[in-house]
């Protein structure tokens, strides 16, 4: 069949849309199509249409001029469905490098009613630079709709916090407590009892609960360890 002679109506479109919400694969999706028409000849389209469309219109591929210079940004239907249920607090981390190609791995997660991490979009970035950031919050905002979310953890990276600034200047920043957790061992590690410290500040962060909880323990731990005049 000629390309030119090729086309998906509207209700194929639809129907493409929801199979791939639905997590169902493109060629099962072609072959209900071919089921339904009575057989290949039937249909003035064929399984690399039902492809096609995916990439270019369902999974919003950006393929804007500047991406050539930052990156390449994804997410699909089901990251879009699932932004506007488990969007108010986001997590973004870029502590996946792809070594083979020298490039950034980001993705946004959010946690759903299981209390399951649920992935919200990815990229791939040339570097971690505020331009790069700014240009990939800018697509993932523009992608769910321009709806930011409540809260947005992240590393201590500061190039992200200025792009948060620029596009996201509602939402509540905070450091994820683990990239900040993870440096302990490293700054203590020059003090007597460092070992000791470390056990008493991961009981602290880790089982308070609340803010009330937390301001007792902490006040307790420096009690205990004589740091209460420490700055």
């Amino acid at each position: 069949m000629l390309k030119q002679h090729r086309e998906l109506s509207m209700s194929i479109c639809r129907t493409i849309e929801n199979n791939e919400e639905a997590g169902i694969r493109p060629r099962k999706t072609y072959q209900s199509f071919v089921a339904a028409a009575g057989g290949h000849h039937e249909l003035n389209f064929i399984e690399k249409d039902v492809k096609n469309y995916i990439t270019r219109e369902v999974r919003n591929v950006s393929e804007q001029e500047d991406a050539k210079e930052f990156g390449k940004y994804l997410a699909d239907a089901r990251s879009r469905a699932a932004f506007e249920y488990f969007g108010d607090v986001i997590s973004f981390d870029t502590t996946y490098n792809t070594n083979r190609y020298n490039l950034v791995c980001g993705s946004f997660v959010g946690v759903n009613h299981h209390g399951q991490s649920t992935l919200l979009g990815c990229s791939l970035m040339k570097n971690e630079e505020i331009e790069s950031f700014k240009w990939l919050f800018q697509c993932w905002l523009r992608c769910m709709g321009g709806n930011a979310p409540k809260g947005f953890l992240t590393d201590q990276c500061a190039s992200m916090k200025r792009a948060l600034e620029a596009y996201m200047p509602t939402t509540i920043h905070r450091w994820c407590i683990w990239h900040i957790m993870k440096k302990i061992p490293r700054k203590l590690n020059g003090y007597k009892g460092h070992a000791d410290i470390e056990q008493e500040m991961s009981q602290v962060v880790w089982n308070s609960h609340n803010k009330d909880s937390f301001d007792r323990n902490w006040n307790d731990f420096l009690q205990s360890f004589g740091l209460a005049d420490n700055k």
